[in-house]
């Protein structure tokens, strides 16, 4: 192992103990948190399961909302995401989130103070909705409204009563910052309460009696330019170019940025050349970049972003399993 990554997994090892031990104290919230995670830097498909788990909450009418670092914004402190922002204020993601489920999404580099601030809002809202009963939880003992914890694995300082990790095949055979990808061990994973399987991935890799649930990841496309460029500014380029193919789009050329690019006036001039150079009839990416993008993207047209669609098998037997660990934990506590 690289000897940096050595240190950083001693550091590591050290801080977890500090937090399993209690010396180092999770703040908790008055409302159930969920956590949903990850053990590498970036590019699982945090954002989309996020997303997909707000819908399949307010399909079944329970109130919640999303507590998140912010990642990339140029402000501080503990604010509310205004959905018609921009991303230098809110970051991309968060104002994703905040524009695809219309739930409130607050920031904090305290998620526990921004936890705080969504309960304080909340109880100021007399009318506020707080769902009705779910599966999995008596009567009376509601799980909403909830916290759902944006990559949030390693954010210990917050207590959380369902850890869920999404875990990739580049995971099991990475290592650890900064040779590799990896935030934590694979030993980590026993912190779980369920690790979501985005690829395929045996079972027989992971930490025997762990919970697994299996989603379905594709991008939504009923409109595109039949020969465009397809480019983008996330963890996981190579991804989005897979998915396009797999739903019949094939572009003709790629250009790849950062991951949570900000687009220059350059930038598109350069785009805007290789769409000539390549004879190309319009641009292809992601629902992120839009939001990168802001006003620009209409010097881009015909361009179209089309949004991932993720979904949970068993999302029934999973909620069930989610509810019942959360009252079994509100009930001891």
């Amino acid at each position: 192992m690289n000897p940096l990554s050595s240190l950083y997994g001693i550091a590591i090892a050290a801080r977890n103990n500090l937090y399993d031990r209690g010396i180092l104290k999770s703040h908790e919230l008055s409302r159930p948190v969920i956590s949903v995670g990850n053990i590498s830097v970036g590019g699982s498909g945090k954002t989309p399961f996020v997303i997909m788990l707000g819908e399949l909450l307010k399909q079944r009418g329970i109130a919640f909302d999303v507590l998140s670092r912010g990642y990339g914004r140029r402000t501080h402190g503990t604010l509310l995401v205004d959905p018609n922002g921009v991303s230098r204020d809110f970051g991309d993601e968060p104002l994703l989130i905040a524009r695809r489920l219309g739930c409130p999404v607050i920031l904090g580099e305290s998620r526990h103070q921004a936890g705080r601030l969504a309960e304080a809002n909340l109880r100021n809202q007399k009318d506020a909705h707080v769902g009705t009963a779910a599966p999995g939880c008596p009567p009376g003992q509601l799980p909403g409204p909830l916290h759902l914890l944006d990559d949030g694995f390693q954010h210990r300082s917050l207590a959380r009563d369902f850890d869920i990790v999404l875990l990739t095949l580049e995971d099991l055979h990475g290592q650890l910052l900064p040779a590799g990808r990896l935030r934590e061990p694979l030993s980590s994973l026993r912190r779980a309460d369920a690790l979501v399987l985005t690829e395929e991935i045996d079972p027989a890799q992971l930490p025997a009696g762990t919970t697994i649930w299996r989603v379905h990841r594709s991008l939504s496309i009923s409109v595109a330019p039949k020969n465009p460029i397809a480019f983008c500014g996330i963890a996981r380029p190579q991804k989005f170019v897979d998915q396009l193919r797999a739903a019949g789009v094939q572009p003709v050329a790629t250009n790849f940025f950062p991951d949570h690019h900000r687009y220059t006036d350059r930038d598109l001039r350069d785009l805007l050349e290789l769409k000539d150079r390549h004879a190309a009839d319009g641009f292809i990416a992601t629902q992120k970049d839009a939001i990168n993008l802001g006003e620009k993207h209409a010097r881009l047209a015909p361009i179209v972003f089309p949004p991932v669609k993720m979904g949970l098998f068993n999302p029934a037997d999973a909620f069930d399993t989610m509810f019942r660990v959360i009252a079994e934990r509100r009930a001891k506590a």
